[in-house]
């Protein structure tokens, strides 16, 4: 007999469109009022639902939701790459600096390229894009827009919010602590970001997160490249 909670809660109009996007990889944070709350009400319930796809439903230290997938999951997933968790951790490292507060939380894709290029050996960046690369502008060009494409994949998975109509100005949210777990328990947790960008440090496959099906997700990508 399935429990009545749990039945109320696979009933509730909500359940379908944020399952979804669970199982997409979208992080759902404290900005999502409806489907946070709705999380918070069934989250003994949905814990058990989702075990029995072999994922677990996460509550974060810093209160979002996502799904982790175990290594026997039934739900299709991929990993980011290497230049998107780079970026994931550019972001996490923004949303601690204080120019966060003095922006109001607001902030540019130039800003986030030159802060990745600044604190980020370069010439590893240029090589994710071009194994050759020579270091030209061309080469330079194509980072920018592989970085743009990471910013809009990690949109997806609800890490920034877009400025209406305006894409090049984003607000982080919380659930880019994906990839600061290591700054949780620091003295100086943006220090300890710090070092790990520098270091080039790739993030734990127990941390890797979880994406739409990896066939979709080129779909999906390639669209937006020829949009652009």
């Amino acid at each position: 007999m399935m429990p009545v909670k749990l039945a109320q809660a696979l009933a509730n109009p909500l359940f379908p469109a944020l399952d979804s996007q669970l199982r997409a990889g979208r992080h759902i944070g404290l900005d999502e009022l409806d489907n946070h709350a709705f999380l918070m009400d069934f989250q003994e319930q949905l814990e058990e639902f989702y075990h029995r796809y072999n994922v677990e439903l996460v509550r974060a230290p810093e209160g979002f939701f996502y799904l982790r997938p175990r290594s026997t999951t039934l739900i299709p997933r991929s990993v980011l790459s290497e230049l998107d968790m780079m970026v994931g951790k550019i972001l996490c490292y923004l949303y601690l600096s204080p120019e966060r507060l003095a922006n109001e939380g607001i902030f540019t894709q130039q800003e986030l390229y030159d802060e990745l290029t600044t604190l980020a050996d370069e010439t590893k960046l240029l090589r994710l894009v071009n194994n050759r690369s020579t270091g030209s502008d061309l080469d330079r060009q194509k980072l920018q827009e592989k970085v743009r494409a990471s910013l809009n994949r990690l949109r997806r998975l609800g890490m920034v919010w877009f400025m209406g109509h305006d894409s090049s100005k984003f607000r982080i949210t919380e659930s880019v602590f994906r990839f600061g777990a290591d700054v949780r328990s620091g003295d100086d947790p943006r220090e300890a970001q710090l070092r790990m960008i520098r270091d080039g440090e790739a993030m734990p496959v127990e941390n890797h997160l979880q994406l739409h099906d990896e066939a979709d997700g080129h779909l999906q990508d390639k669209a937006e490249d020829e949009e652009e």
